[in-house]
């Protein structure tokens, strides 16, 4: 089943590789016969769906992440594999589309509008007159 990243991006099936192993989680007595733990690989480096400038991100960003260019989801959360299945690619795609969003662009500084610089002197003059106030009267 194929991963849908965003509208534009999906992980083919093809590219990714799947670990089962014995989950440590809940499971009651089936936890020691059912491999319901589940380990999620895609190769983010081979991977043929990314443009370079996602593939760029997706190294700067996820690079802490990446072993040999390979991403690794876990999932052991639930007691059935396959909705341990569901949640690692849910992660996967999560992860992924954080990844490959392009950068916030950058914050154009504006100077405060005159009304706004008026309204916080008059506030600030308020707060004065209220201190001076409750200050013991002088002759």
């Amino acid at each position: 089943m194929d991963v849908r990243v965003t509208a534009g991006l999906t992980i083919p099936a093809a590219e990714l590789s799947w670990r089962f192993s014995r989950s440590s989680g809940p499971g009651g007595q089936g936890v020691n016969t059912a491999d319901s733990r589940v380990e999620l690989m895609w190769d983010a480096a081979a991977s043929a769906v990314l443009s370079t400038v996602q593939r760029e991100r997706v190294f700067e960003r996820l690079g802490h992440r990446l072993v040999d260019g390979v991403i690794t989801i876990a999932a052991s959360e639930e007691r059935a594999q396959l909705r341990n299945r569901d949640a690692a690619r849910a992660r996967l795609a999560a992860l992924v589309a954080e990844a490959v969003r392009p950068p916030a662009p950058p914050r154009r500084a504006t100077k405060p509008t005159r009304g706004s610089q008026e309204r916080r002197l008059k506030a600030k003059q308020r707060r004065t007159d209220v201190k001076r106030m409750r200050r013991r009267p002088t002759d």
